[in-house]
């Protein structure tokens, strides 16, 4: 095995986490694994990793190998990238997850047409709502939807997402239109299933905050089974606008408290900072930055007859930044 796959596989074991992590990653028996750090180690002089029953961790020795092997495995790929830059052709395995109602109606267009300008790319896109863990789980990038907090990742904000409270007209003939955010507890409510559980909170233009009933008729994991609901006239719906904008503008679904605001969420592009990005992960990432605008196409129409969420937590789309 050459020195550059030397490290790249000594890199993988470091971001799975573990040699069994690593070679379920690599498609390898754990054996052969083993056996190739075991080989790098006898080559090098020195132990790489300390493995114990319960966990391994690295060696002084084995951090300094880690991070420069980081550093020339970005410089080949960068020299391999302005080398070939003539073909401009990507090619390898991308791992990417995405939120299954946001990736499959916003983020599909742009991963196809991706696709197509680099059509020796193999890439493998996953749909969770939850969160996946990137190291573990061996994927290159995911979008995530959040307010975010600190961690190990770094992110790319592209794009803001908004919020509205909807529902179908039937229902709002049948239960009438509330008016103010405290009429809302008298009213059937949609709700999405979030793993913190925090409520909604709606702020009026003085900012002062109303927080959102948590009873709900109906709760789920999936917008869309939501929307669904909200279109049957199930109840009130705190929508992202990414996912009703249609409907809105069609008039099958009708904004309500349109004076009052949602907190804001960014859609941002996550990956792990440890590990170097090679060539096709840099090029998607920039694709899907300049994929989206702040504000998005799907809000610009909403956004010019009143607000739907709070304009002060806005960000620059473009920012990168650790989380």
């Amino acid at each position: 095995m050459g020195k550059l796959e030397d490290m790249a596989l000594f890199a993988k074991i470091v971001e799975s986490g573990s040699i069994t992590a690593a070679a379920n990653q690599m498609g390898m028996a754990k054996s052969a694994v083993s056996k190739k750090l075991a080989d790098l180690e006898k080559q090098i002089g020195t132990q790489l990793i300390n493995r114990t029953t319960r966990k391994s961790s690295l060696t002084e020795s084995g951090q300094l190998y880690y991070n420069q092997s980081q550093k020339i495995l970005q410089d080949t790929d960068d020299l391999l990238a302005v080398v070939g830059s003539s073909k401009s052709e990507l090619s390898g395995a991308l791992r990417v997850g995405a939120p299954l109602s946001f990736g499959l109606k916003h983020l599909s267009p742009v991963i196809s047409q991706f696709a197509r300008k680099h059509p020796s790319l193999s890439i493998d896109l996953s749909f969770a709502d939850h969160q996946v863990n990137l190291i573990e789980d061996g994927i290159d990038v995911a979008i995530r939807i959040a307010n975010l907090e600190p961690s190990s990742l770094v992110a790319r904000r592209f794009t803001t997402i908004r919020h509205c409270i909807c529902a179908s007209p039937d229902y709002l003939l049948k239960y009438g239109e509330p008016e103010h955010p405290s009429e809302l507890a008298s009213h059937k409510i949609l709700r999405y299933k979030s793993p913190s559980g925090l409520s909604h909170v709606i702020s009026d233009n003085n900012g002062e905050q109303y927080e959102v009933p948590t009873q709900s008729v109906l709760m789920s994991n999936n917008g869309d089974f939501l929307k669904s609901a909200a279109l049957d006239g199930l109840g009130l719906y705190f929508c992202p606008t990414f996912l009703c904008s249609d409907d809105l503008k069609t008039g099958l679904l009708v904004p309500v408290l349109r004076e009052f605001s949602l907190v804001e969420l960014g859609a941002y592009i996550i990956y792990p900072q440890t590990r170097y990005l090679s060539s096709r992960v840099r090029h998607f990432i920039d694709h899907v930055v300049k994929s989206f605008a702040d504000p998005p196409h799907w809000d610009l129409d909403t956004l010019e007859s009143a607000p739907l969420s709070n304009s002060s937590q806005h960000h620059q789309a473009r920012d990168k930044h650790p989380l």
